[in-house]
């Protein structure tokens, strides 16, 4: 395997470029079997990176045999389309054979997928969709620093993708939190799929970095070994660059380069070459034409290999702490039992004198979803990413596959709404984010429509690896923060905004008490009910209980079941309310996408012959108390009443 000490050599030697050009060869040519043989992919723009990819692989410190090595440089690849490119180069060194790439490029079932994953030995992140990759490596960066490793974070990406918002957002973070460790690189073919990047959507790449603070390094042709080296170790060593701050090497490289009839032609951005293309690309790269039949023969009669180990990752043991009691008769809101929460966390696993164990990441909204406390006990984990949610989301799900436990605190209509593909990509990538949502649903009251989120259920129940908790008051909320904190996995706990006494017992004790272990999948029967019961969750609940207690006046007894675990769920509490009576589900939210659709879905299931009526959001509210919008769409106490009545006439 090719390895250059970039910190020795001023430049390449006649040897390393003999060899570099030899690996090239061998790589262009896998390029064009790849995709010849699928019929699909991008061999344009993985030729145009493909110099730049060798020359970085011999540079980095990395061990093919052990991908996921500590002490390794990281190389996020955010144009994940140049697959091909790739996994040639990981093939090239050693990381796995060239005939499972050649064999199952792009086939059902092989991790050779069309962008790079994960799953792939040497890949770092899932890509493909663009304007990500900067997110992610400025997390890895920072989880690199918080862990105290030396390691370089670089980061490929083309120049279309600069088009994408989330980039500056990317920029900024990386200035303000001095990644001098980060190296970006821009592979700028000035092509995309509808061809000129300025006849697309014009970008300036150099001056837009300049403007975000970083150093800046123009290489004239990134398709020469030699001078993409020169500028690489520049960048590497800060000469004559500031060394707090990121740098960008912005890349002239050629689409297509290396096959004449493919050199900067925008069409084989994401087209293949055809059989007779492809064995003339192959004469032209001094390889045998007879490769594109011999192939074709083999993917034919090949076998889709068994998939690769998935890549480990450390999560960290945590101090649980003690919980906090909040007493009976105190409101309190949801929020600021998570600030106390998570201060209490931080105040038990983070130390000054050693790495933090717990970062907390905010959206200029510190004081609103109570991150202050964690803040000044553990001012060097907090970090403010200001109004980016979007980089946040990635940056932040990033770090969490660093050893790190990350918590990402917003509103849920930027937390929910706006991030949802950066949590779709966290899902795929297999991260431990814990997103907690606050201000949810009609419950953020004053602040109007804009910001009513009531469909944050129906978005993570989408995502596979997502847990989904809603907790009832409180001291639900404490248990809760620190189960997630505790556990591996994705988790969104979402709440609302108003204050709220503590739920009791029929006996007027706290219900969740010291004594109450909170169980993913556990519902909690608030009260025992034996004609009919409401399941709810989130702020709703009181108005639950309470419209319990007027029923029981009435002579009805009504149950209520807290379904705080909402995926995942419990169903065996859900068929036995429905064993007793009609069911009416309540919730801040769409029940069309909610709890209603769930349970449901549950008894459809189940072939469960009950009454089902579904309450929830039916239209966005106005600006206004939370109390007056639940009783406007029949969610406060008298509300849930009247529909009981109905339900038991």
């Amino acid at each position: 395997m090719l390895h250059i000490d970039i910190e020795k050599q001023e430049g390449l030697s006649r040897e390393q470029l003999d060899e570099l050009q030899k690996m090239w060869a061998r790589c262009a040519s896998r390029v064009i079997l790849a995709t010849t043989l699928a019929g699909s992919g991008h061999p344009g723009g993985s030729l145009s990176s493909l110099h730049m990819l060798l020359v970085l692989y011999s540079v980095i410190r990395h061990n093919p045999q052990e991908p996921g090595w500590n002490g390794r440089d990281r190389l996020v690849i955010s144009i994940g389309h140049v697959s091909p490119g790739v996994y040639s180069v990981l093939s090239e060194f050693g990381y796995f054979p060239e005939d499972r790439f050649l064999a199952e490029f792009r086939r059902a079932g092989s991790p050779f997928a069309g962008h790079v994953e994960h799953v792939v030995p040497g890949v770092e992140w899932n890509t493909g969709n663009l304007g990500q990759g900067l997110s992610v490596a400025t997390g890895i960066c920072m989880a690199q620093g918080f862990n105290k490793l030396p390691g370089k974070t670089i980061c490929l990406m083309g120049d279309g993708e600069q088009q994408k918002g989330q980039i500056a957002e990317a920029r900024r973070f990386a200035t303000k939190y001095n990644q001098g460790q980060l190296i970006g690189i821009v592979d700028r073919n000035h092509l995309q799929i509808g061809g000129s990047t300025e006849g697309v959507m014009p970008v300036r790449v150099r001056e837009e970095y300049e403007a975000s603070g970083w150093n800046v390094v123009y290489v004239p042709d990134g398709n020469d070994f030699q001078i993409f080296f020169k500028a690489l170790r520049r960048a590497w060593l800060h000469e004559e660059l500031e060394p707090e701050r990121p740098t960008l090497l912005d890349s002239r490289t050629v689409m297509g380069k290396g096959i004449s009839f493919m050199e900067n032609k925008a069409k084989y951005h994401g087209a293949p070459l055809s059989v007779d293309q492809a064995r003339d690309a192959l004469r032209e790269l001094g390889q045998p034409p007879e490769l594109v039949d011999e192939w074709m023969e083999k993917r034919r009669t090949h076998r889709i290999g068994p998939p690769y180990p998935s890549p480990e990752v450390h999560y960290p043991m945590i101090n649980m702490g003690n919980p906090i009691e909040y007493p009976v008769g105190k409101k309190t809101d949801c929020r600021s039992a998570y600030g106390s929460a998570l201060k209490d966390l931080a105040e038990n696993n983070n130390r000054p004198e050693s790495a933090p164990r717990i970062v907390g990441f905010s959206c200029d909204l510190e004081g609103s979803v109570k991150m202050q406390g964690f803040h000044q006990v553990s001012p060097g984990a907090f970090v403010e990413a200001g109004i980016q949610e979007h980089h946040a989301a990635a940056c932040a799900g990033a770090m969490s596959r660093e050893g790190l436990v990350v918590f990402f605190s917003t509103f849920g209509v930027f937390a929910a709404g706006e991030t949802y593909n950066q949590h779709r990509l966290n899902d795929l990538n297999q991260t431990h984010l814990k997103i907690v949502s606050t201000h949810l649903g009609l419950d953020v009251g004053e602040d109007g429509p804009t910001h009513q989120c009531i469909d944050y259920i129906g978005l993570f129940s989408n995502l596979f690896g997502f847990s989904i908790f809603m907790p009832a008051d409180p001291n639900q909320t404490d248990r809760i923060i620190r189960y997630v904190a505790t556990h591996p996995g994705n988790v969104f706990v979402g709440m609302g905004r108003s204050k709220m006494p503590p739920i009791t017992d029929e006996t007027g004790r706290l219900f969740f008490d010291k004594g109450y272990v909170f169980k993913p999948g556990k519902a909690d029967w608030l009260r025992e009910g034996s004609q009919i019961t409401f399941i709810g969750y989130g702020s709703v609940m009181s108005n639950a209980v309470k419209a319990a207690e007027m029923l029981k006046d009435e002579g009805i007894s009504a149950g209520v079941l807290n379904m705080a675990s909402i995926k995942p769920v419990d169903e065996v509490a859900i068929t036995k309310a429905a064993s007793i009576g009609p069911v009416i589900t309540v919730e801040d939210h769409i029940a069309a996408t909610g709890l209603g659709a769930i349970v449901g879905r549950i008894f459809a299931r189940n072939a469960v012959a009950q009454r089902l009526i579904t309450l929830g959001v039916t239209a966005y509210g106005s600006s206004g108390k939370p109390a007056d919008l639940y009783r406007l769409q029949g969610l406060d106490a008298e509300g849930l009443v009247i529909a009981a009545q109905k339900a038991l006439e």
